[in-house]
């Protein structure tokens, strides 16, 4: 019910625009600034952001902008970041992340690793299928940020399988990646970081986008 509750305040469109900004941002960001993307005041802007901190979507921090410290560095700023707990919706309730740990447990008892990865390159392969790569990426819920010759991908979406079995689900996700990418001038390789996929995809240096 909890998590119920918490989704259900994106329905009101001002308050899952201030959401999707903080997402966006890849850093902890101010009201103005969220202000400044919705296009309303402050206030406004503060007051949708607070209660999706209460509802555990986001989390708020509070540091100087300015770099400084000691008096005359002014107040801190309230900062607002994604908060890492995730939120599901299922009615009637399912147990999907139960059966995934299990089988995850399956596959590294039964020493299973090579399969599993063959058959994530598979799909990604047939995913993909002429696809624009970023897009899907994005649909597959990667939150992927272009730069130049990097894709970072800012969310996974097996976090919390990848905490109780790293190895195996690094490993599978790497290889979906490999599959969706085969062929469309991108190299994906491990590259774990705080908060982000553990994939990051690179330009092919004879290739164009």
């Amino acid at each position: 019910m909890e998590d119920l509750e918490a989704v259900s305040l994106l329905t009101d469109p001002v308050r899952r625009a201030a959401y999707e900004a903080v997402v966006a941002s890849g850093s902890p960001v101010g009201r103005d600034e969220v202000a400044a993307v919705l296009g309303v005041g402050r206030t406004l802007a503060a007051f949708h952001l607070d209660k999706l901190v209460d509802a555990g979507l986001l989390e708020a921090s509070f540091a100087r902008r300015t770099g400084k410290s000691g008096p005359g560095a002014g107040r801190p700023a309230k900062l607002y970041h994604r908060a890492a707990v995730e939120r599901a919706v299922s009615v009637p309730p399912r147990a999907y992340g139960s059966a995934a740990e299990l089988l995850a447990e399956a596959v590294e008892r039964s020493g299973a690793d090579a399969a599993l990865f063959e058959v994530a390159r598979q799909r990604g392969r047939a995913d993909a299928a002429g696809s624009d790569v970023v897009a899907l990426l994005a649909e597959r819920g990667y939150s992927p940020e272009v730069d130049g010759s990097e894709v970072r991908l800012r969310n996974c979406p097996f976090h919390r399988l990848a905490e109780q079995f790293p190895p195996l689900v690094c490993g599978m996700n790497l290889a979906l990646v490999e599959g969706l990418v085969e062929g469309a001038g991108w190299c994906a390789r491990l590259d774990p970081a705080p908060g982000d996929c553990c994939v990051r995809l690179s330009k092919n240096n004879n290739d164009d986008l």
